[in-house]
């Protein structure tokens, strides 16, 4: 073994431990699971099992969120917004200084490649903690509190933004550092205790961050952890006293979700499934739209609710879009995750894989052809699957219209620009698009799609202060940004005759 090898090697371990240990946190108190079944962590790029837990009980769960009451109604709820602040900013110092055990985990874990995790994983998550710190300090809107105007003179009104009281954070395996930072940072922003929820599948990253929230100095019962299934699910979204259910992860369970939250009237926010368009307008440079679409639809081996897998191209481009997404994709960098040069690592599992590959071979049945890539690559013995680019297709097609979470989209292409919007916008989903061509056009082309992102010509990096969610069966409310947190915070009228 090299040195290199050597020094990864520790690191891995070290970041192993971060995340090894029980998995459930009620209070200050850790706990193994007590529910029937067992969990499993493993990793995507060997198919090594890295760890076997016991998922938490209902029992569990429902102590969980008293802990999380009490803490907010004890040393958390009496904390000004000023010491929130700095609570987030300790925990995000944290999360920093063990930035690099972080990114070894949910490379081990995740198998999303290094150079992905160290800026889209970890980076990006410890900059919405950030962020949320110094809007706990600012408040909502500017502040904490606002007047209203005097009126006709004869009373006087204030209105007070309050924390919403107990969050069930339900976080997806896809990110699960960053999911859980929109989440958690901002309902801790807003005042509000949390309890954590996180996809059976990273559950040691998901535990490693609440071990180095509670090293931050977070107040006990602030965050706790519940790694549990459906039992837990169960309990964590009908509990009367919880207050707020904000999830992310598909539309069918989100829709389950709601439900169960409906019997005692719970907010609901819902983070969930995507089919993004990217629309080549006629006048695009086409080189340029095609590789960042590629890119768009294959990083994260595609595992991303806004990936653009919907390529809409005007149908005079369309065999040279195929030319060129075929040039890009034979160039991905597919294997090893660990390799600098990956772009494309393991689907999370082989379950996985198998469902994204019964969709293309469906298609493929029913007259699609593959445009560009396909396969599984050779020598791999993880769950890895080449980017695939699928023709011969209509908007109408299973694959056009269903999320497959991996490195798959479609090419469609259109006679002129009203067509290029009705097919942009004849999808039950609304989270995610792109379009390309003269800004102007651009511009005007995306404020007609209803879609809560557009990115105009590759749009610009991800911002801690940008909210995300979308329109039809993508959700309900929005993550991230100041939007974010006010899903966690109440209005308060308080008035007064003069």
């Amino acid at each position: 073994m090299t040195e290199d090898e050597m020094a990864r090697s520790a690191l891995i371990e070290r970041g192993l431990t971060l995340g090894r240990g029980p998995t459930v946190l009620i209070g200050d108190r850790w706990e193994d699971g007590a529910g029937e079944g067992v969990l499993t962590s493993m990793n995507p790029s060997t198919g090594e099992v890295l760890e076997h837990v016991p998922p938490a009980s209902r029992e569990q769960a429902s102590r969980a969120v008293l802990a999380a009451r009490a803490a907010l109604d004890g040393p958390w709820g009496r904390m000004s917004p000023v010491e929130r602040g700095s609570a987030l900013d300790r925990l995000a110092d944290t999360l920093e200084a063990h930035s690099a055990e972080l990114q070894a985990l949910i490379v081990t874990e995740l198998g999303s490649p290094i150079a992905t995790t160290r800026t889209m994983q970890v980076a990006t998550s410890i900059a919405r903690i950030r962020f949320y710190a110094g809007l706990a300090r600012s408040g909502p809107l500017g502040g904490w509190e606002r007047s209203l105007p005097v009126g006709d003179g004869s009373s006087a009104s204030i209105l007070f933004w309050q924390p919403a009281g107990v969050v069930t954070a339900i976080t997806a395996y896809n990110f699960p550092l960053g999911i859980a930072a929109l989440k958690v940072g901002a309902a801790l922003a807003a005042g509000c205790s949390v309890v954590l929820s996180p996809s059976p599948r990273t559950f040691l990253t998901s535990r490693a961050l609440v071990r180095l929230a509670i090293e931050s100095g977070l107040p006990p019962g602030v965050l706790n952890l519940v790694t549990g299934e459906i039992e837990a699910s169960v309990e964590l979204t009908t509990h009367p006293e919880v207050d707020v259910v904000s999830f992310t992860g598909s539309t069918a369970v989100g829709s389950q979700i709601q439900a169960q939250s409906a019997a005692t009237v719970k907010r609901v926010v819902l983070e969930l499934g995507g089919k993004s368009p990217s629309v080549i307008l006629p006048d695009a440079p086409l080189r340029a739209a095609v590789t960042s679409s590629v890119l768009r639809f294959t990083r994260n081996a595609g595992q991303a609710c806004g990936a653009t897998t919907r390529l809409l191209v005007p149908i005079a481009d369309y065999e040279e879009v195929a030319e060129i997404a075929r040039d890009v994709m034979e160039a991905l960098p597919v294997g090893d995750p660990w390799l600098e040069s990956t772009v494309v690592g393991p689907l999370i599992r082989d379950e996985q894989r198998q469902s994204v590959e019964a969709v293309i071979d469906r298609a493929l049945a029913a007259g699609a052809c593959v445009l560009a890539g396909g396969g599984r690559p050779e020598g791999q013995s993880g769950f890895f699957l080449n980017p695939t680019l699928i023709g011969a297709v209509d908007n109408d097609a299973e694959i056009s219209r269903r999320e497959l979470f991996g490195p798959v989209a479609v090419v469609l292409p259109y006679e002129d620009v009203d067509e290029a919007l009705a097919l942009a916008n004849a999808t039950d989903f609304g989270l995610n698009a792109g379009v390309w061509g003269r800004t102007s056009d651009a511009m005007a082309f995306a404020r007609r799609i209803r879609s809560g992102t557009v990115a105009i010509n590759g749009g610009g990096p991800s911002r801690a202060d940008m909210p995300w969610g979308g329109f039809g069966l993508s959700g309900i409310g929005r993550d991230g940004g100041e939007e974010g947190m006010r899903e966690f915070l109440e209005v308060q009228h308080i008035h007064w005759p003069l």
